[in-house]
């Protein structure tokens, strides 16, 4: 099969290359994915650099985690009728060497979810990390029914899915974003309010919007960048909600942080526990089934061009989720 493929770490041009690689079998408990598309991440690309704690390096590894294609095959123990579904995939990248940059993927099951016939490919390879871990930032202690939420970044492939499951729970959102551009997709997500905070006031704007009150929930990116403003953005006993970092050590003001009451919760989509993941799964599936979600595709890239396309993670320049076809 042809695949992409590094045996060790660094620059994409440097170590990223695509050949062929034999052909997995599902072993018991696992299913053979013919992939169609392939989603990359930051995650993808941290691991790449050896930059995140999942790197977990491997002798040869194939990347990325997020995929949507038609299982071929199934291992023991595995329904036969799944043969010839379509389905998007989760963490195939994470404690395995072999992920979705290649024509075939064999992992567990349970890690392939049904497609809905009216959602694409490129929309399936869309969902693992970034819907999960925005419904999971949505969802987390409470839920965010009759909030005001603040989602940091809500143009990127996280925040605009926050925005919109946000919404979908009935929660008012103001977005954070750092274009025009960026503006205009965070409000077509449906945003009530968009703040580029290169050029205005957050802290006056969320004033202005919650009558002074503050935010109950900040959906964070990047706790390292924002952490000193973050206090006086939400409401005493509020929610910040952090899945991302520019930084792994962060230091909070411990002052503005008991005075406002506030909490911190710290996640990673990766380990979603079971239970929760299986909910995730099922309110994706009703917002898919009655197309409630849009997937904006930033960039495509073929499989041979799999080391432009990670360039494009890292620039941050792309507005959508960028894509890999292996067909």
């Amino acid at each position: 099969m042809r695949a992409a493929y590094y045996e060790k770490l660094g620059p994409a041009k440097d170590v990223l290359k695509v050949g062929d690689l034999p052909k997995p079998e599902p072993a018991a408990g696992e299913i053979l994915v013919r992939v169609k598309v392939s989603g990359v991440n930051p995650s993808d690309v941290k691991m790449r650099m050896g930059t995140s704690s999942a790197a977990n390096e491997y002798p040869r590894i194939i990347p990325h985690s997020d995929g949507a294609g038609v299982i071929e095959a199934v291992g023991e123990n595995v329904r036969k009728d799944r043969v010839g579904q379509r389905v998007w995939l989760w963490n195939a990248r994470w404690q395995r060497a072999f992920g979705t940059a290649a024509e075939y993927v064999a992992l567990p099951a349970e890690q392939a979810v049904p497609l809905p016939d009216a959602v694409d490919f490129e929309a399936g390879a869309c969902l693992g990390i970034p819907a999960l871990t925005a419904w999971q930032a949505v969802e987390t202690d409470g839920g965010v029914a009759g909030d005001w939420v603040l989602v940091q970044g809500g143009a990127g492939s996280v925040g605009h899915y926050a925005v919109q499951m946000a919404k979908l729970k009935g929660a008012s959102v103001i977005a954070t974003v750092s274009s025009p551009e960026k503006a205009k997709r965070a409000t077509e997500a449906g945003a009530d309010a968009v703040v580029n905070y290169k050029s205005e006031d957050l802290a006056a704007k969320v004033k202005e919007l919650t009558a002074s009150r503050g935010v109950e929930r900040v959906i964070e990116v990047d706790l390292a960048a924002n952490i000193a403003k973050l206090p006086a953005l939400v409401a005493d006993y509020g929610m910040i909600v952090v899945y991302g970092s520019g930084a792994r050590e962060v230091p909070v003001g411990f002052g503005p942080s008991i005075l406002g009451n506030l909490g911190y919760r710290f996640f990673i989509v990766y380990n979603q526990p079971p239970e929760l993941r299986r909910q995730a799964i099922a309110e994706l599936d009703q917002w898919l089934t009655a197309g409630q979600l849009a997937h904006p595709i930033g960039a495509r890239f073929p499989l041979a061009e799999i080391a432009a396309a990670h360039e494009a993670v890292e620039s941050g320049r792309v507005n959508g989720h960028v894509l890999v076809t292996i067909d």
